[in-house]
């Protein structure tokens, strides 16, 4: 069996002090990036999901003998499927029943990120997501 020597058994000892050190200052770091991904995912999500509502609220807007109660149940049945709080579905004009063949139906679908952040809402600025589809009646 071979001895180490005194020289080397110190240094073991310091080196499993030095991994500790860095793995501190690095666990902040990588917790960071972690949750900051999961954030990033989130407000993907919730925009494509706003994008999906708001183009399923305009096809049905732009149908013939369509009334606004029937596309905005037909936006929100989106927003409801995928849990999105505090959405706003806004058409113009207003009253779509009423619009002639050929005009231009606007909808914009919005939600704020805080009441759908999965993480961080409560610790970053609150901001709205907003998608607009634009359509032309048949």
């Amino acid at each position: 069996m071979i001895q180490q020597s005194p020289i080397q058994r110190p240094r073991a000892k310091s080196r499993r002090g030095t991994a500790i050190v860095e793995f501190a200052v690095c666990l902040p770091l990588l917790a960071l990036l972690v949750f900051g991904t999961i954030e990033a995912a989130s407000r993907i999500f919730l925009k494509q999901t706003l994008s999906i509502s708001a183009y399923e609220a305009a096809r049905q807007a732009i149908r013939v003998g369509s009334t606004t109660e029937n596309s905005k149940a037909s936006g929100d049945s989106i927003l409801t499927a995928r849990k999105v709080k505090g959405s706003q579905i806004v058409f113009s004009p207003a009253d779509i029943t009423n619009a002639s063949r050929g005009e231009l139906i606007s909808v914009s679908v919005s939600a704020p990120t805080r009441d759908n952040s999965q993480v961080l809402g409560k610790f970053i600025a609150d901001k709205t997501i907003t998608a607009t589809v634009v359509m032309v009646k048949e």
